[in-house]
């Protein structure tokens, strides 16, 4: 599989991108406000390891107020609020990158052969740099939830 884009590592700054909320308003990386914010990425939230993760994340976003939690996926912006009010994720900021992968691109994680994200997390300051990114090898596996929770929190604190 070909990956789209740049591999980003600790210390770059974090590529603004153009994707639509569930609500089809536009998300850049302006849009994700200055805090400390956590980029979950996976494939297709119709996929048992990317509802584990969203849901997980979203667990954790109402412990970590002052850390916003963003999803992205090329599942459609309609998909995802489904998604969400079938499972009551509520915490979780949903975006779509269907439109064009412009999210995908900039960071790394557009699958081109199949037009969907690999799984990642990125742990953006409020600087707009990348203190944690992992690139998770198989779509099967889960992320290391811990290593990014605990960076955003070092972060916030």
């Amino acid at each position: 599989m070909t990956l789209v884009g740049p591999e980003l590592k600790i210390g770059d700054q974090a590529p603004d991108f153009s994707a639509l909320d569930n609500g089809l308003q536009p998300v850049t990386l302006a849009a994700t406000g200055n805090g400390v914010r956590i980029f979950s990425v996976i494939p297709s939230l119709d996929t048992p390891v990317c509802d584990a993760q969203t849901k997980r994340f979203n667990e954790e976003a109402g412990k970590l107020p002052s850390v916003n939690i963003y999803t992205f996926s090329m599942d459609l912006p309609f998909a995802q609020k489904r998604w969400c009010g079938a499972f009551g994720v509520d915490h979780v900021k949903m975006v779509s990158d269907h439109r064009d992968g412009s999210f995908g691109s900039a960071y790394g994680t557009l699958i081109k052969e199949l037009r969907i994200h690999s799984r990642a997390i990125f742990v953006v300051d409020k600087d707009n740099v990348i203190r944690h990114v992992e690139y998770v090898k198989e779509v099967g596996n889960h992320p290391d939830y811990e290593a990014a929770l605990a960076v955003a929190k070092s972060l916030s604190a």
